[in-house]
């Protein structure tokens, strides 16, 4: 028997850029310094969340042993050599390990993907583990999936087409993978809002809630067959458990799935549906996550170096933005900051002006940089060898909306809130009728430009990053910008070495739609304790 078949195999769908995955693959049991989980399988649809995943699985194939340089040469190129040569490149060194890759992370649509090849990719995943059924499934359909959860139980309306083309939908494919695989354990995660979510007057999170108890009991009123590598089994039921909340959770209690992960070590205020389901023949009630101190912002972000706004729609360069925010100083709306009470903001204005740095660059897919720091989780985050920050390099903006930045973060420090439209000078106000309307009490747009405060976790870091800066504004006025994707990814709890393929948008909406990994390693830690305690388990052998 390989070392590889004394781990509990994962299988992990809807994968993302792997941030579940790299939870459970880093997850080290303190007793014995192993880490006992290997991802066999995992598939993701976005091609280049995919290369991601590819990317990091290759990086923990080469891990076990002190990691080659041209990892960290593939790194340090990204910002003078296409991603495709270096990729090539770094995969061509080591074939074997490339292969195995190839054979893990797979890019393919659940739905779309014939489910013949989805269920044979499983089988060759577990296909070497003597006892077939223990493993462990994480990921979790997306939130759009549930927008047509009708999930037909009135056939009787067969008649309307468009309900007909969307019975494809991805929670049946998901329920189809657990009923005919049987993992030990589930993990599945989503938004917040699945627990509102309604459809034809039903709450969509009751039926699924029902449905993930007795997987193939809803499959077979869907009248889908249900196909099983070993025959003559009874029906897989599930035991679902929250991981905040001690014992089964009743319907009447659906709200403890929530996880408000500031509570449990995230610096971010990100609350997800969390549900943890125990095949009923596994008789071991899991313990629950263990409350920790919040972590500010400021503690994950202020080790990285310090960069400037690009410019749009304007020459862009390093004179160019400081001469831009110079020009503040001439503003009316700064001069009567004092005369309408504001002289405190007003003095951090000035203050910062002043500070802003000569040479301050925009940053790249590689930054050279020797003094990467962090003050929260040290061995988790940084990785000396890199020799730098990779992913950093930030957005252009135009000149109005640099000026709010800068005001918005000097407000955020004077009164420790980020400003309401309200609370900025109806000179700085965007040129449209919702800001007026915001500006004047009405409560849409009202948070339009929200600073990231340093010393409370951050907002929520949703692939909406991706569309604008507005919603994450650094707290250093000087730097006068919204968030690079690497500190996206230190608010989200990536490691340093974790690198995001494609373009800077795609970047983005990876590192908003993924599951902190140092979440999922605690979540790692209590399914392991199941297992572990469970005599039949590979750990109990």
């Amino acid at each position: 028997m390989s070392e590889d078949i004394t781990k509990i195999p994962v299988i992990d769908l809807f994968a993302g850029p792997g941030g579940l995955g790299e939870g459970f693959s880093a997850y080290t049991y303190k007793c014995s310094g192993e880490q006992p989980f290997q991802i066999k399988l995992s598939i993701e649809k976005d091609p280049a969340a995919h290369r991601t995943l590819q990317l990091r699985s290759f990086f923990r194939k080469l891990s076990q042993n002190p990691v080659p340089d041209a990892y960290y040469d593939y790194l340090r190129q990204a910002d003078v050599v296409p991603e495709d040569e270096r990729r090539k490149k770094l995969f061509d060194q080591y074939p074997e390990k490339a292969e195995q890759v190839e054979r893990e992370a797979l890019l393919a649509e659940l739905g779309q993907k014939n489910p013949h090849t989805i269920y044979k990719w499983i089988q060759r995943a577990l296909a070497e583990y003597d006892e077939y059924d223990e493993w462990v499934l994480i990921g979790g359909p997306p939130c759009q999936a549930y927008s047509i959860a009708n999930r037909s139980r009135n056939r009787g309306n067969d008649n309307n087409q468009e309900e007909k083309e969307q019975r494809q939908y991805l929670y049946l494919e998901y329920l189809q993978i657990i009923a005919e695989h049987r993992p030990a354990i589930f993990v599945m995660e989503n938004v917040k809002g699945l627990l509102s979510a309604t459809f034809k007057n039903q709450h969509i999170f009751e039926l699924m809630y029902e449905d993930l108890q007795e997987p193939e009991k809803a499959l077979n009123r869907e009248n889908r067959p249900v196909r099983s590598p070993v025959p003559a089994r009874r029906p897989s039921r599930y035991k679902l458990y929250s991981l905040v909340k001690s014992d089964e959770i009743s319907n009447a209690n659906l709200s403890d799935f929530v996880v408000y992960m500031e509570n449990f070590g995230i610096p971010q205020t990100r609350h997800r549906v969390i549900i943890l389901g125990i095949r009923d023949d596994i008789n071991i009630p899991p313990k629950t996550l263990e409350e920790r101190s919040q972590i500010n912002a400021r503690k994950v972000l202020d080790g990285l170096p310090k960069l400037r706004s690009g410019l749009s729609r304007e020459e862009d360069s390093n004179d160019a933005w400081r001469n831009w925010l110079y020009k503040i100083a001439e503003c009316p709306w700064f001069e009567s900051l004092q005369t309408q009470g504001n002289g405190e903001i007003y003095e951090k204005l000035s203050n910062a002006l002043k500070k802003i740095r000569h040479n301050a660059g925009r940053g790249d897919e590689f930054v050279p940089y020797d003094d990467t720091n962090i003050n929260y989780e040290r061995e988790w985050f940084l990785d000396s060898r890199i020799g730098g920050v990779c992913n950093h390099t930030t957005r252009g903006h135009i000149v109005s909306d640099l000026y709010r930045y800068f005001y918005a973060a000097c407000f955020a420090k004077v009164k420790d809130q980020s400003p309401k439209l309200k609370d900025f000078p109806d000179d700085l106000l965007p040129d449209h009728k919702n800001a007026k309307r915001a500006a004047n009490g009405s409560p849409l747009f009202v948070d339009r430009f929200r600073v990231q405060l340093r010393d409370n976790p951050a907002t929520t870091v949703t692939s909406h990053i991706s569309k604008d800066g507005h919603y994450y504004i650094h707290h250093d006025p000087t730097q006068c910008r919204s968030l690079t994707v690497r500190e996206a990814a230190r608010l989200q709890t990536f490691p340093d070495n974790y690198f995001f393929c494609g373009p800077r948008t795609s970047q983005y909406v990876q590192v908003g739609n993924a599951v902190p990994p140092l979440l999922a390693r605690q979540i790692a830690d209590i399914v392991h304790d199941v297992l572990k305690r469970d005599g039949r388990s590979i750990l109990g052998r």
